[in-house]
């Protein structure tokens, strides 16, 4: 099965959740700790549907239904390798009835799926925008890092077009980006909720940001205990092996 299912150059990471694994390709890019701290903070309830933008392999639509009860997951991914990559993932881990990967531009998500399409939206988006130095635009790691093929801007207002009232918005990105992006929650009326702090250790700046916003929700943003990643040197803190699964 593993030989079947794995192309030249791609490996199968076991995700240590409900026997889960998933194809990578190390040259092209693989998921990284901020996938899955997003899954571990992102509120999905039962019965709910959620869209993950920009899913890349994967990864945030797999793990979710290992962690949250959820009927339906979907994840669209514009690169066309990585959406393939990510189907046959969803395949080899028997999801096919509950995860549905879909090739197409987040830009056109609410033209795709349809206005208030889903109890919840997901994105770990591109960090970096057209300031930050670029080396080859073409290549997937740049266009999963550098803001190429879509802002921050078409997210946020997509995610509020296919999020249903009410409905969560849920993303993770880099605090020094934070004032733009409630600038822009509130402009598509998305009220930010929720917001985590991410911090190498103790005695370092927070370097990412969990943040979970409503679709028409009134003003209260709660600011919730930062995560510490490493507790010492090489030795991870509990929460994040609990968020793992080790």
């Amino acid at each position: 099965m593993t030989e079947e299912i794995l192309r030249e150059g791609e490996r199968l990471d076991d995700l240590q959740r409900n026997h889960y694994r998933i194809i990578q390709n190390p040259s092209k890019f693989c998921f990284g700790m901020d996938a899955v701290l997003l899954s571990g903070f992102v509120t999905v309830k039962p019965g709910e549907s959620a869209l993950d933008l920009g899913t890349g392999n994967g990864i945030i639509p797999i793990l979710l239904t290992a962690k949250t009860e959820g009927s339906h997951f979907t994840g669209l991914e514009i690169q066309e390798e990585m959406a393939e990559m990510a189907g046959r993932s969803v395949r080899l881990n028997g999801l096919s009835e509950k995860v549905e990967i879909v090739t197409g531009d987040l830009k056109e998500a609410s033209r795709r799926f349809g206005g208030a399409s889903f109890d919840v939206v997901t994105c770990n988006p591109p960090y970096m925008n057209q300031n930050h130095g670029l080396k080859n635009p073409s290549e997937p790691k740049a266009i999963a890092r550098h803001e190429i093929l879509c802002t921050l801007e078409d997210v946020i207002r997509e995610a509020s077009k296919c999020v249903r009232p009410g409905g969560r918005f849920a993303m993770v990105h880099r605090p020094h980006r934070l004032g733009e992006i409630f600038d822009l929650l509130r402009e598509y009326h998305m009220e930010p909720k929720r917001m985590k702090l991410v911090h190498p250790d103790r005695e370092s700046d927070a370097n990412m940001v969990l943040l979970e916003a409503a679709r028409g929700g009134n003003p209260w943003l709660k600011v919730e205990k930062p995560l510490i990643v490493y507790k010492e040197p090489g030795v991870y803190c509990d929460e994040i092996y609990e968020i793992y699964g080790y």
